[in-house]
């Protein structure tokens, strides 16, 4: 879940502690194979070639800089690209209120560092789900020969803060960063959906609107396919079923690589958060966010 709430919000931990929990991992050394997994049989889908319009919103500007995250290890050339996985929230945000509730550049505004995340009904957190799913894609990519970097190595850590997230994946040049979530909605309402950007604030996305846009459709197309999890109609600015596009996620904002992000179901909802607690189905999820990486890699020049 990306929705901060107010009194919903936890915080970060102190930057060491951050640094030392949250380190990136990048593995080097594979030859870049952009072969595309079975998909089974997915619809094909129409990828617009043209940017999508801005949202519009009331901000407050900033002219806070964003610093480089120490946990983003820098490639040495000759390296294939990285693709960037972002499990979203973290285990130990709930104990660090004060920390992760403190203001950071979102672009052209700030928001809370992190939040703690959603859960289902029986209690299994957000936090868990995105940490085990992202790891399983990571597996599946890797697999593929496709080099992957994290933004968070354990799930007892705090944070990292949403703008050190998007600087994570800008800082290694990311083909693509994929945050990966499920929501927190009405317990009425199931279904996943797919967010691609729209212009920030400060418009200083605009350079990835058209990539990330491609990956959103790629997305939506190979996550239907692996799961058959229905496609939400529920979210705000909705695009169609199961894509929106949203202008207040930092992760979004920050970006000067192509960037999405995945709410995988919707937790509070009896039937997905059933979903959500079964490997199978993790497993399943994790296949297709690595579909969608692979033929939005293979689609690029």
């Amino acid at each position: 879940m990306v929705t901060e709430r107010p009194g919903h919000c936890r915080g970060c931990a102190p930057r060491g502690h951050r640094r030392s929990a949250t380190a990136l991992s990048a593995v080097r050394g594979a030859a870049f194979a952009v072969a595309l997994s079975v998909i089974g049989s997915a619809t094909a889908c129409t990828i617009p070639t043209s940017a999508s319009s801005a949202s519009t919103g009331t901000t407050t500007q900033t002219t806070s800089q964003v610093s480089s995250p120490p946990f983003a290890a820098p490639l040495s050339a000759g390296l294939p690209a990285v693709v960037v996985l972002d499990p979203g929230h973290n285990g130990g945000n709930a104990a660090a209120p004060a920390d992760i509730s403190r203001p950071v550049p979102a672009g052209g505004f700030t928001k809370p560092c992190n939040t703690v995340g959603a859960q289902t009904s029986a209690g299994y957190p957000e936090h868990a789900f995105a940490f085990d799913v992202a790891h399983r894609a990571a597996d599946l990519l890797r697999a593929k020969g496709v080099t992957v970097a994290l933004t968070r190595t354990d799930d007892s850590g705090v944070g990292p803060c949403v703008n050190e997230r998007a600087d994570a994946a800008n800082e290694a040049g990311a083909a693509l960063a994929v945050s990966i979530h499920a929501d927190g909605a009405d317990p009425d309402v199931r279904g996943f959906h797919v967010i691609k950007p729209a212009l920030a604030p400060d418009g200083g996305n605009a350079g990835i609107l058209e990539p990330s846009e491609q990956a959103a459709f790629h997305m939506l197309t190979a996550f239907s396919a692996a799961t058959a999890e229905p496609m939400a109609t529920y979210p705000g600015e909705l695009v169609q079923p199961g894509l929106t596009r949203r202008n207040d996620l930092a992760g979004l904002n920050l970006a000067r690589v192509p960037a999405i992000f995945i709410e995988c179901g919707n937790m509070r909802n009896h039937e997905d958060g059933t979903v959500v607690t079964d490997p199978d189905w993790r497993q399943r999820a994790a296949q297709g966010i690595a579909n969608g990486v692979l033929m939005f890699l293979a689609s690029r020049p």
